[in-house]
């Protein structure tokens, strides 16, 4: 509310808070014990000097993103999380000790910023289509990448890149990650203008021919496809919780207008087809917010590997069902505030804002379509396993 909120209409307008990015508020939220908790858990004790929470679990980060989230913008969330989120924890959990201790505390504490790179110009949901290649130099000590990345959240303003490359043949058995630098020779930026989360800094990412050290692989060579889908998990989790506390924002700022706005003699809220509009609203939110919160209690009942292999689907689907409520009640808002939510500013400014940004979490982390396929195909494949027992 002090440091964020009363900005969040300038650093949209001007696409971000500058070329530093949302450094400045990445420190103040370490120096308030907040940011480690954006990795999920266990708290990484051993890379900052901030204690967390006693027992920290996914309930806590659950609390911690949808406060952030709080402030009305996909793009002002995006811009201090949207990078770090997705782009550290494949450091976390495999890149070599040397890697870690060099990036992490850094990431953390607000000295650097992160990002992942795996979207390209012809690969979005379809990963193992990627094309951005890695080779060997004839001296075995680099791998030179060449290729393209697109829309990647905090691109303009970061120091890291996690880059999913091609390394081996066709497929997914033929990807690796690795950490590509700012400041190696090859690397190019531009930021992008999209129809949502203006102050996210959405990037395009071009590699001409990069020389990065060998001890900059993340893991194995060609054990990125593994790695990647480790890591959807977390990063839908985190899309499905921001989704729904933009539902509410939509919500609560379409009541309050509601309860205030007069016409034809009366507040709109004595009108009953605006009343239906609220009820449904709240009644989707609701819904939603009890499966979200029955699968983080899973999540803390889990070990990583019984996650990915019991919950993908599960939040997959709910995913697609996040979003599709944040835009319903978008939607709705807009039409209860009218040509005040159509304008930019004034009283309809967030829903506004959060109208444009709906788009930016149906597709990432996988469009609905991909979800809700990818959530039918675990069902069946469950079925079918659990059927010959």
């Amino acid at each position: 509310d002090t440091h964020i909120t009363p900005f969040v209409k300038k650093w949209n307008e001007d696409y971000g808070p500058g070329e530093d990015g949302y450094k400045h508020i990445i420190k103040q939220m370490y120096k308030d014990g907040l940011m480690p908790a954006c990795v999920g858990p266990p708290w990484p004790s051993m890379y900052v000097d901030k204690k967390g929470p006693e027992e920290f679990d996914s309930f806590h980060e659950l609390i911690f993103v949808d406060e952030m989230s709080r402030c009305g913008s996909g793009g002002v969330t995006w811009g201090i999380l949207g990078g770090i989120t997705i782009g550290l924890p494949p450091i976390i959990h495999f890149g070599s000790e040397e890697l870690k201790k060099r990036v992490v505390p850094g990431c953390l504490n607000g000295d650097k910023v992160i990002c992942l790179c795996i979207t390209e110009p012809h690969a979005g949901s379809d990963v193992a289509g990627l094309q951005t290649t890695a080779e060997k130099s004839e001296c075995g000590k680099y791998y030179i990448v060449n290729g393209s990345k697109k829309w990647i959240t905090n691109g303009i303003w970061s120091d890291y890149y996690t880059v999913a490359v091609r390394t081996g043949g066709k497929g997914p058995k033929g990807i690796s990650l690795l950490l590509i630098e700012k400041d190696m020779e090859g690397v190019s930026t531009r930021h992008m203008k999209c129809m949502g989360v203006w102050a996210s800094g959405t990037t395009y990412i071009n590699f001409d021919n990069v020389k990065v050290p060998v001890s900059n692989l993340i893991g194995k060579e060609n054990k990125g496809w593994k790695y990647v889908m480790y890591n959807f998990n977390h990063e839908r989790w985190t899309i499905i919780c921001q989704s729904l506390r933009f539902a509410r924002v939509c919500y609560e700022e379409a009541f309050k207008y509601a309860s205030r706005r007069e016409t034809f003699g009366r507040s709109l809220i004595k009108h009953q087809a605006i009343r239906m509009k609220l009820a449904e609203m709240i009644r989707k939110i609701e819904s939603t917010q009890s499966w979200l919160e029955s699968l983080t209690y899973q999540l803390t009942t889990m070990n990583k590997k019984e996650q990915n292999m019991k919950l993908g689907g599960a939040i997959a689907l709910l995913k697609t069902h996040a979003t599709k409520t944040f835009e319903f009640c978008a939607r709705e808002a807009a039409q209860i505030f009218g040509g005040a939510a159509y304008t930019r500013g004034g009283v309809g400014e967030k829903v506004e804002r959060l109208y444009r940004d709906v788009r930016a979490y149906a597709i990432p982390g996988g469009s609905e379509e991909i979800m809700m396929d990818f959530g039918s195909r675990e069902a069946v494949k469950k079925f079918e396993r659990f059927s010959r027992m």
